[in-house]
């Protein structure tokens, strides 16, 4: 079967309606044990150092798997996307552009959404046929996620892992059921956590890969992790436009607030983790951030995979410590 990779959370339903396998290159340059050489690749071949480590990953990672078309998201994701995409069309790659349109109005997302059924020769039976498929998988990652927050027996880790995987269902929506089905009969089974503190993380996932087990052995649990949920579309709607109008990552940063408070609330948190990437225009959020939410906030910053670094850890251990207090 053809692969398709994507930049970012694209409408998997056409994908996978196409009959083709989705693969989102974002995990798969994260859980490389190579993720470090992609990076060191991609600025052998003149990415500067500073751009976003997540392109330079994911640009490599394009090349090693031989990845031969690429949905690249050029609206609502990152800003760096237009030139990796001119990039790697000179390396044979077929680029296939999408946009999440910045008003958010119907109309504009059901064209986009078209736009790339045409692109895959889809109609709508066949997309909503798999939307139906793809929905009851959701909601059980929906149920990982009510078993992390509501009766303490998840980690943010696995929290985490599970929802981020929904962006392309690790390649394979019916194995990855499987998988879940028997995470969640495990989860139900333990004894639910007795934590401390309740953090949420926000913002893009880390490129640390040790971040979540760092902060539970300091006592301290995320309940909420922002951007990984959004990915599991967590909202019933009534159809497709009206599922990609609600997920609110691609959108401006107000529209993502009004979802965080509610779970803020919802979820009883007692902190706030704001992780920004290097090099990113997101970070300039973090100023409306800090004004917007009612909590504790601890700004990390990421440039490339690796385990958190000292000063990094003596920052968390602080910002813990002081809640504690």
């Amino acid at each position: 079967m053809h692969r398709v990779g994507f930049t970012t959370t694209v409408p998997l339903e056409v994908v996978i309606a196409a009959g083709k396998i989705p693969v989102d290159m974002n995990n798969v340059f994260i859980t490389s044990p190579r993720s470090h050489q992609l990076i060191e690749e991609a600025e052998v071949d003149g990415f500067p150092r500073s751009t976003c480590g997540w392109i330079k990953g994911m640009y490599a990672a394009i090349l090693e798997k031989g990845i031969k078309e690429l949905i690249a998201v050029t609206e609502g994701d990152c800003s760096n996307t237009r030139a990796l995409m001119e990039v790697l069309s000179l390396k044979g790659v077929e680029t296939v552009p999408f946009a999440y349109p910045h008003d958010r109005q119907p109309e504009s997302i059901r064209f986009e959404i078209e736009k790339l059924m045409r692109h895959f020769g889809v109609g709508w039976d066949a997309v909503n046929l798999s939307r139906e498929r793809l929905g009851r998988i959701r909601r059980k990652v929906r149920e990982i996620d009510r078993l992390t927050w509501e009766e303490n027996r998840v980690t943010g880790a696995e929290n985490h892992y599970y929802q981020v995987c929904t962006s392309d269902m690790n390649s394979d929506p019916d194995r990855f059921e499987a998988d879940v089905d028997t995470f969640i009969a495990e989860a139900r089974a333990r004894s639910p956590f007795k934590d401390k503190l309740r953090l949420a993380y926000i913002g893009v996932p880390p490129i640390f890969d040790d971040l979540y087990q760092f902060t539970e052995s300091l006592g301290a649990r995320v309940v909420f992790n922002e951007t990984q949920r959004q990915f599991a579309m967590p909202y019933d709607t009534q159809d497709m436009v009206e599922q990609y109008r609600a997920y609110t990552y691609p959108y401006d940063i107000f529209h993502r607030l009004s979802d965080i408070l509610l779970e803020l609330e919802r979820r009883k948190v007692d902190a706030v983790i704001h992780y920004v990437q290097s090099f990113c225009f997101r970070q300039i959020e973090d100023m409306i951030v800090r004004q917007k939410v009612p909590l504790p906030i601890l700004t990390l910053e990421g440039d490339k995979p690796t385990p958190l670094d000292a000063r990094t850890k003596i920052r968390i251990e602080g910002f813990l410590e002081m809640l504690a207090g």
